[in-house]
């Protein structure tokens, strides 16, 4: 059966959650709330409905059935609020408010028609000023430069997701589109921005050329372009005032102090910027091979520029990819390094969000101090509230403080930010693990089953699948996740496993551990 209601389809027969054109991720249990609040729209139902239809009439807390409501709400974008589309009355119940038609052909048969054809926003539009900076063309077709293009790109993201005023999709996300011709009118949809910047970088010699363009992506009306030369030194400064042109056009009501606090340079030698951009390149293919390269490349920033606080953030993060896929060779060394650069980059990067993030993280993670990660990455929060790395740390930081609620809030505030984030494996893995820590393994399974399609090499995601299907009773599921994770980690047995498996409750990891068990992890 399928349910429409203002741009949204329900479809029951597939499964499916659409908004237009999009197919919205939707995890299982809330979904079927979703549909059971449709199908009974007619009256207000009960918490003792929803127990008995949703939870086959087990005991859940009230917590536990709010938690749930407002993952519906946000899923079709309304809120406890606004209550626009389902609305609680209070000490009775709940209903379904939204005006729902399904459509029947002559014969009965569902017909959508054009008006569901039509591709519609996939998110709505936030109420702050919303942008996309798309990749820049890179002109003199050099692939050895692409990269150089692409750092321009991701610092004028940087410093644009500084601003408060703004909402800005993550550079990740952006990046999806690079090499493509797109239409900003559907990038515009796909992310759920009103406004792109399109543009293009020469490098020749010493002189650099950036130009970019300004267009409103729900019409595809140009706002604004323009262009920008200089000198190869000056590209911090070109960096700058492509920024602040941008902010001006868009939100020509910021305090012009605003603008000023974005001009900040990352380093003050270009030698170690073009190492660090060449690292970021090599950090995000993601593999032992890439990572190694990284980590080289950062090093050889940091000895350019010993003050360079973000080259030392991201070479700690790249110790801590290592060791999540058991990557390492001497790990004690290894993780010593990782807390020590981490420790310079926090040192060095009060101001810098990304330096913040990484050191951060890499504190909790490997350090195990996830209340001294927290507190820079709140910093780094506060710095850059766009920034989805900020988002992403913060998540897996509350997870291992023990609150999992937080985390998978904070995991979807970054998955809105980056909605075609490379690292959505890692904010659905999170969020996997936090419905784990929270005791919901169906919705653990779930989420770790859609990081494994995003990365089916990250061995994280294969244990919480491992250990979540098993103790969900899915014993056959289990064992077809374990294939892949044995060829990935020959080594694996319970007792190396709590090496990399962070929980912070013993229970939690205690049942982690029985999962493993029930699926044949030695110990």
């Amino acid at each position: 059966m399928i349910f429409l209601f203002e741009d949204y389809t329900l479809n029951t027969d597939r499964r499916e959650l659409r908004r237009g054109a999009a197919s919205l991720q939707v995890e299982p249990q809330v979904f079927d709330l979703l549909t059971y609040l449709i199908r009974n729209r007619e009256r207000v139902v009960s918490k003792d409905d929803l127990i008995t239809s949703i939870w086959g009439g087990r005991a859940i807390s009230d917590s536990t059935l709010t938690t749930r409501l407002n993952s519906v709400r946000c899923a079709i974008g309304d809120s406890g609020a606004e209550q626009r589309l389902i609305r609680t009355f209070p000490r009775i119940g709940i209903r379904f408010v939204g005006k729902v038609s399904e459509p029947q052909t002559a014969n009965g048969a569902t017909q959508l028609g054009a008006a569901a054809e039509t591709p519609r926003p996939a998110f709505s539009l936030p109420d702050l000023p919303s942008i996309a900076v798309l990749p820049f063309t890179n002109i003199g077709g050099d692939a050895e430069q692409e990269y150089f293009a692409d750092g321009v790109v991701e610092e004028i993201i940087t410093a644009l997701s500084g601003f408060p005023s703004l909402f800005v999709i993550a550079r990740n996300s952006s990046f999806t589109y690079r090499g493509r011709l797109v239409d900003v009118k559907e990038v515009g949809r796909e992310l759920g921005v009103r406004y792109a910047v399109e543009g293009s970088v020469r490098h020749a010699g010493d002189r650099v050329r950036i130009t970019a363009q300004l267009i409103d992506a729900t019409s595809g009306a140009h706002l604004w372009a323009d262009r920008f030369e200089g000198k190869l030194q000056d590209v911090f400064d070109l960096q700058d005032r492509v920024t602040a042109s941008v902010v001006t056009a868009i939100a020509p009501k910021l305090e012009r102090t605003e603008i000023e606090r974005a001009r900040h340079k990352p380093t003050r030698s270009l030698n170690a910027y073009d190492y660090f951009l060449r690292g970021m390149a090599s950090f995000y293919r993601h593999n032992k091979e890439a990572n190694n390269e990284a980590l080289r490349l950062f090093h050889r920033a940091i000895e350019i520029d010993p003050q360079f606080a973000a080259a030392y953030g991201m070479a700690a993060r790249c110790y801590s990819q290592r060791h999540g896929n058991r990557w390492m060779i001497q790990p004690s060394q290894e993780i010593a390094e990782a807390i020590r650069l981490a420790r310079q980059a926090v040192e060095l990067g009060c101001d810098n969000a990304v330096a913040l993030c990484n050191g951060g993280w890499v504190l909790d993670y490997l350090a195990g101090d996830p209340d001294a990660g927290a507190v820079f990455i709140d910093r780094a929060r506060k710095l850059s509230p766009n920034l989805a790395l900020a988002w992403i740390s913060s998540g897996w930081v509350r997870f291992h403080l023990g609150d999992p609620e937080t985390a998978i809030a904070h995991f979807a505030k970054a998955m809105r930010l980056s909605p075609l984030d490379p690292l959505m494996f890692s904010m659905q893995t999170g969020t996997a693990a936090a419905h784990f820590s929270a005791g919901r393994n169906d919705e653990a399974a779930s989420w770790a089953e859609r990081a494994w399609r995003e990365k089916p090499s990250w061995l994280q995601t294969l244990r919480i699948a491992a250990a979540s299907h098993a103790l969900a009773g899915r014993l056959d599921r289990a064992q077809e996740v374990l294939i892949p994770l044995r060829e990935l980690d020959p080594e694996i047995r319970i007792s190396n496993i709590r090496d990399v498996a962070r929980f912070a409750r013993p229970e939690d990891l205690a049942r982690f551990e029985e999962g493993l068990r029930k699926v044949g992890v030695r110990e």
